[in-house]
């Protein structure tokens, strides 16, 4: 039982992590002072963890315009053992993402459940929210992101020609510096034939043994089209993206 607990686990953070990766919004430019928008969309995922066994998760994303120049993203995650609600509001300014309000909430059959809030006050320049029922306050940084917005942007910057990246992301209720980096250009074979796609990863600190690799296919607007994670113990999570429609 604990060993399926601790499967449960890894997989639901798997899945999260794989699922969350997968944005698709601002059209694809290859100059980065060239002012976008963003564009509706509905994409769906499948995503694999293989350990010894086979556990399957799908997801939804979308990403809606509300009122006031504010806009919705939201995913939805559904899986055999969990599942995930995770929304941002933000507005879309210079080419940023700018974090409104973030919520999360995981909950499942053999995971504990799972919430974080955050709202952003740029006025008063705090962020303010609760992570597992415990509050917290911080001063916001310029360019400050939460753990759903960044991935946004991150799909923006690659798209505008940038190659190396570092977000300050706060999560858990402190900041956390991420960073990711353009390695390659390589063929991939998808369901709709083979594509050019530039190969990216999550940059991690020497010896690290987790390795997050992400492929986006430049004659897709920069769509998310697979990702693969290798942890430590040997699992590996792989996410494929299924169908996506634009909005207009």
């Amino acid at each position: 039982m604990q060993a399926i607990q601790h499967t449960a686990k890894t997989l639901a953070r798997g899945v999260a992590l794989l699922l969350c990766l997968g944005a698709l919004a601002a059209p694809a430019t290859t100059f980065a002072e060239t002012e976008t928008t963003l564009t509706p969309f509905e994409a769906s995922y499948t995503a694999s963890m293989e350990k010894g066994i086979s556990l399957n998760g799908s997801a939804k994303r979308t990403l809606t315009p509300q009122d006031n120049d504010v806009w919705l993203y939201r995913t939805d995650v559904s899986s055999f053992i969990a599942n995930i609600d995770e929304s941002l509001e933000l507005k879309w300014e210079n080419n940023r993402v700018v974090p409104l309000r973030y919520r999360y909430r995981l909950s499942g059959f053999l995971v504990k459940n799972r919430e974080q809030s955050i709202d952003f006050d740029w006025d008063a320049g705090v962020a303010t929210g609760k992570y597992r029922g415990k509050p917290f306050r911080l001063e916001l940084q310029e360019g400050a992101l939460d753990p759903l917005g960044f991935q946004l942007q991150l799909r923006h910057d690659i798209s505008a020609g940038k190659r190396d990246m570092s977000y300050q992301i706060i999560d858990r209720g402190s900041y956390d510096n991420d960073r990711f980096a353009v390695i390659d250009e390589e063929p991939l074979k998808t369901s709709r034939g083979t594509t050019t796609t530039v190969k990216a990863e999550k940059v991690r600190g020497e010896g690290a043994k987790r390795q997050t690799l992400m492929w986006f296919a430049p004659d897709e607007d920069f769509l998310l089209v697979r990702l693969l994670q290798v942890e430590p113990d040997g699992s590996k999570y792989e996410l494929k993206l299924k169908q996506a429609a634009r909005g207009d």
